[in-house]
């Protein structure tokens, strides 16, 4: 088990993302801190890790709120290897909207959102992994960081935000032992991110839901789309000292269906 005796920490637990990859880590050996703003939904995703994972409410925008969790977890375990942001933010006044009809609360609202909470997270568990010079800070973005893709409203620009955050925190924090990776998945079937942006899209593209589906995977080269399994094994890998030689970096997961 490439995780094994880690504790880590993942925010936007929840999600179909956030809960695969809490999932991965568990089974690779890992504690897992498993969060999310409803105790009872990740309290469903704590259950699944056969016992290697603990779920807490935390609002991974509240400062005070995360670093009283991380504070907890530095006392049930001793020390915070791996923090993990898959927080997300769903609001249909945003995708399925031109930018010309958009309004700026609306436009800035994923902008200030994901880079504000990925801040936080990382911020925060850094300054706890300095300690013991070591740990892995990740987060998960999407193709929409490179490729222009239309009526996603401020989503874009948000994702090539925490990528670039993700280069500007490892150059800081490398020289202090502590990693910095990122993922960026293209659209996975079980997960629902892709759902949430085919729903307001669908009048406009005219596709139905497999249709849809389907357009999707023509830009990748198998011609079919990865599964949440497959992005959660490549989290577990990176957060794994086998990956050791991996930072300032977000790893491509669109199966060729964007050149780096």
């Amino acid at each position: 088990m490439i995780l094994k005796d880690k504790v880590a920490v993942v925010y936007g637990g929840s999600g179909s993302i956030g809960g695969a990859v809490a999932a991965a880590f568990a089974s690779e050996g890992a504690k897992v801190f498993v969060t999310g703003r409803s105790l009872a939904a990740v309290e469903v995703v704590a259950k699944g890790c056969n016992g290697s994972a603990e779920a807490a409410e935390v609002d991974a925008l509240d400062e005070r709120a995360i670093e009283e969790h991380l504070q907890s977890v530095i006392d049930k375990a001793g020390r915070i290897d791996i923090s993990f942001n898959a927080v997300g933010i769903s609001n249909t006044k945003i995708v399925g909207v031109p930018l010309l009809d958009l309004d700026l609360e609306h436009f800035t609202l994923p902008l200030t959102a994901y880079t504000n909470s990925y801040f936080l997270t990382a911020r925060l568990a850094a300054r706890h992994m300095v300690t013991n010079k070591s740990g892995v800070i990740m987060t998960v973005t999407a193709l929409h960081s490179r490729i222009g893709i239309p009526l996603v409203g401020g989503y874009g620009p948000a994702q090539a935000a925490k990528e670039a955050l993700t280069r500007d925190l490892s150059v800081e924090l490398a020289p202090l032992g502590i990693r910095v990776v990122g993922l960026r998945p293209q659209a996975m079937p079980e997960s629902s991110t892709i759902k949430n942006a085919y729903e307001p899209r669908a009048k406009a593209s005219g596709l139905s839901w497999e249709q849809w589906q389907e357009m999707l995977a023509s830009k990748t080269h198998g011609r079919r789309l990865m599964t949440l399994t497959e992005m959660a094994n490549v989290a577990a890998f990176l957060a794994s000292d086998k990956a050791s030689g991996m930072t300032g970096t977000t790893v491509n997961l669109t199966m060729g269906s964007m050149d780096d």
